[in-house]
């Protein structure tokens, strides 16, 4: 199918997409890689009569380490596309889940093309790099008419589709905390290998003596915290135990790819995958 016709507005900076946005309002949609917008216009599901695109402000394209000590984070620019995130030094020696996750995105035509931005405001319940932001934990930091403002990741996401962004921002950088020497796991079931996971599960043992971590995706209207896990986990039970409570508190759908049920039997078998993934000793050659 093709889009309703639209109006294309070219944004150099965060200034400009900004002023787009208030000057179209309601009307107007942000586009970056275009994977998530421009499927959903095809189908009409979506029917901006303005694009501002904002692929060409590169100040929002970058992955470091801001601050020092225990108060360093790895920023992430929200237009940081999945190749870049995926073979970044800093973010593989820093973050390793999130590169991991983003060479698990699609094909490379998608990896090329996606941003970290644009997943994160979209918003999936399938989505990969949410879940595992979700799991790592950080901030989402957003601009608009009233400035900055960063929005903690656990309350990004409220809903299908839905996020914590109000009318007339952008998201413009990702903070996520550095692993250390955390482990991780993600594990993901897909009918083909560049398909939407079925059902994924993305675990972060605790750090500095803190609770471990467990995101799922595909288990609801958005991506969340497998919580009964978790407090298993800190209440002291198996890795087992724990991750046979994976499914609680989730409301998986019945689809073409797999029913409710077998959605719940994935999230407790991925679960335990990738805690078990998480919490293995690496061994380091001599």
């Amino acid at each position: 199918m093709i889009p309703a016709p639209f109006e294309y507005v070219r944004a150099s900076s965060v200034e400009e997409a900004l002023a787009a946005l208030a000057e179209h309002g309601e009307d107007a949609k942000l586009i970056a890689g275009g994977h998530s917008l421009l499927p959903i216009m095809k189908l009409r599901l979506a029917v901006p009569s303005v694009l501002v695109d904002i692929s060409g402000i590169r100040e929002l394209s970058y992955v470091r380490v801001d601050g020092d000590g225990a108060d360093a984070v790895v920023a992430i620019g929200a237009l940081t596309r999945h190749h870049e995130l995926e073979t970044s030094d800093v973010a593989r020696a820093e973050v390793g889940l999130l590169p991991h996750v983003a060479g698990r995105v699609g094909d490379p035509q998608v990896r090329h093309r996606g941003t970290l931005g644009g997943t994160v405001a979209h918003c999936d319940p399938a989505s990969d790099l949410p879940t595992a932001l979700l799991a790592l934990g950080g901030d989402v930091v957003l601009a608009g008419p009233g400035g900055r403002r960063t929005v903690p990741v656990t309350e990004f996401f409220l809903g299908f589709f839905e996020t914590a962004m109000d009318d007339g921002e952008m998201i413009v950088e990702l903070r996520v905390p550095r692993l250390g020497d955390a482990g991780w796991g993600y594990e993901k079931f897909t009918r083909r290998e560049n398909d939407w996971p079925i059902v994924a599960a993305a675990a972060v043992a605790g750090r500095d003596g803190g609770a471990a971590r467990v995101a799922l995706a595909n288990m609801a209207g958005t991506v969340l915290r497998a919580t009964a896990t978790e407090q298993a986990l800190a209440g002291g039970a198996s890795i087992a135990e724990a991750a046979a409570l994976a499914a609680e508190g989730t409301s998986p759908t019945s689809d073409m790819h797999a029913d409710a049920e077998y959605r719940s039997h994935l999230a407790r078998l991925l679960t335990r995958r990738a805690l078990e993934t998480a919490t293995t000793p690496i061994s380091v050659a001599a």
